[in-house]
């Protein structure tokens, strides 16, 4: 497919990239990011965050902060999660995140197929964008380390969880600390394996 064909909007150059960290964990905030890359300070190695190293990523977000026009990230708490559900969190935090740039884009290129609702501008939806995309790539990248580095962060407050390992997602280290130690205030209560967890044996 030529670019032009998957990018139609030549007339927009203010356009960010907008993608999230961490919709299927049961536990920690979901993570968005929105990133307006300047064409004249391009940075190599950009890639889908999910493509990269731990140590890659650690190295390209400083670079992504440094010469981005604009970015933003955002979390939306568990609370927020569980009184709104997962999706609708995720929509929230990707509308905050727009609409806190300055300068303020004039098209959001948002990674996946639905975007939020009352944006600040134009939007196209891009199914698989963070492969596609050097803007959501960069987006990608800071909202995945910036939830990491929360997720750590968590851990030294709940060691028993193993948050820096697994980062709150439902592996089987996790869900036998959620059934040993049951949930902390870091988990979601909406999703089912900690509601589980909240049931009486």
């Amino acid at each position: 497919m030529k670019a032009d064909a998957l990018f139609p909007f030549p007339q927009y150059r203010l356009i960010a990239g907008v993608d999230e960290a961490g919709r299927g964990p049961l536990a920690g905030p979901v993570s968005v990011a929105a990133v307006i890359l300047d064409p004249e300070r391009p940075i190599d190695g950009l890639d889908d965050s999910k493509k990269l190293s731990e140590a890659k990523r650690e190295a390209l977000y400083p670079l992504i902060v440094e010469r981005a026009l604009a970015w933003r990230i955002e979390f939306v708490d568990v609370e927020e999660i569980d009184r709104i559900n997962i999706l609708q969190a995720t929509m929230e935090g990707m509308r905050r995140a727009l609409c806190a740039l300055r300068p303020s884009p004039e098209l959001a290129r948002i990674d996946g197929n639905r975007a939020p609702k009352r944006l600040p501008c134009a939007f196209e939806t891009l199914i698989g964008g963070d492969a596609l995309d050097q803007a959501i790539m960069a987006a990608s990248i800071l909202a995945k380390v910036a939830r990491d580095r929360h997720m750590r962060q968590l851990h030294a407050r709940w060691p028993q969880y193993g948050f820096d390992h697994h980062k709150g997602y439902s592996t089987p280290a996790h869900l036998a600390a959620l059934t040993q130690h049951g949930p902390c205030p870091q988990h979601r209560r909406s999703f089912a394996p900690v509601r589980l967890a909240l049931t009486p044996a």
